[in-house]
């Protein structure tokens, strides 16, 4: 699925809860399903910076796609990094780094979060920003 079309199903899925307490029990209902990181990757290498809670934070680059991968020790930390681990995962480097996740402040994501929380939902599409355009400099450079 293109991101465009991911995009479209968050906030299809988002804009139709209007209460804030329900966005977050939608949210930590998707964290709980999220798998854990694998216990190999929960080192300091992997820590997120600047956030309250301990965050890991993983990436993979395969078959011309990036993977991510998200733990941490606060559910809802978790929850909203793993959404947009989730939403970016499986994309092109070029896609990605052509759709921020500004988007979810549009259905109110941002509206009841914490700045701590803030801050950790920025740290982490910083990394993927970061890992994407990394990915697509390699490869380009591969190419020519």
């Amino acid at each position: 699925m293109r991101l465009r079309e991911k995009k479209n199903e968050v906030l299809a899925s988002l804009i139709s809860i209007t209460d804030g307490q329900e966005r977050f029990a939608w949210l930590i209902a998707r964290g709980k399903r999220q798998a854990a990181l694998d216990p190999s990757l929960k080192t300091e290498a992997h820590r997120v910076e600047g956030c309250l809670s301990k965050l890991w934070f993983a990436a993979e680059y395969r078959d011309s796609r990036c993977y991510f991968h998200t733990d941490a020790d606060s559910m809802i930390v978790k929850s909203i990094a793993g959404l947009l681990c989730e939403f970016y995962s499986g994309s092109y480097p070029h896609e990605i780094l052509k759709l921020d996740p500004s988007f979810l402040a549009e259905v109110g994501i941002h509206q009841h979060l914490t700045s701590n929380r803030r801050n950790s939902l920025s740290k982490v599409w910083g990394k993927i920003h970061t890992f994407a355009s990394e990915c697509l400099e390699r490869h380009e450079c591969a190419m020519s």
